[in-house]
């Protein structure tokens, strides 16, 4: 596979990276968030596994976690990077929507706003969707079984940390966000 592509998810990574600390520096005060253990083991630690499962392949040896499930070319490269663009175009997209209103736990925000501009008007999650799109397009440029195992830990810790927010978002704007469930998709558009 080309280095081209390493290279452009590479910096796509750094974009995200980026815009996510800068725009971190900018959200609304907490008026109430989880315990940092429970953000920890809820948000990180699965990140950290799946950044781990996607590093490089040595880290692997020869085990069956090298296996490939798509042969390394720089058509499936390209296809994984398209889906990485996608991914990343879609989460800071959606993050700029949210603007001072996001937070990167479950957190009730001082003048706490429904957003539902933009994509958000078709999936109540699209942060979530975005970053999804992005480790699966990683996923396809690894190519090794790991790769999938990363995408389910990610799916699995994003799906919990969704019916939480969904919770806190019921407790806070009550009807109005019955209301939008009941016109919008969770996480994938049309479909979840």
């Amino acid at each position: 596979m080309s280095e081209y592509i390493k290279t452009g998810l590479k910096i796509i990574w750094m974009i995200v990276g980026l815009f996510w600390l800068v725009s971190g520096l900018i959200t609304k005060k907490a008026k109430a968030q989880e315990t940092f253990p429970k953000r920890f083991i809820y948000y990180w630690l699965p990140l950290i596994v799946a950044f781990y499962l996607l590093g490089p392949g040595d880290w692997f040896g020869k085990s069956w976690l090298r296996e490939k499930f798509v042969e390394h070319t720089n058509l499936v490269g390209t296809i994984g990077l398209l889906f990485c663009i996608a991914g990343a175009v879609i989460a800071i997209w959606s993050r700029y929507l949210l603007g001072r209103n996001w937070s990167l736990s479950v957190q009730r925000k001082s003048e706490h706003e429904l957003i539902q501009k933009g994509i958000y008007k078709t999936i109540r999650h699209p942060i979530y969707f975005g970053l999804l799109l992005f480790i699966i397009g990683n996923g396809i440029i690894v190519g090794d079984y790991r790769a999938i195992i990363a995408v389910i830990v990610v799916f699995i810790s994003l799906w919990f940390k969704l019916i939480k927010e969904e919770r806190l978002l019921i407790e806070i704007f009550g009807d109005q966000y019955l209301n939008y469930k009941l016109k919008t998709k969770a996480l994938i558009p049309f479909v979840l």
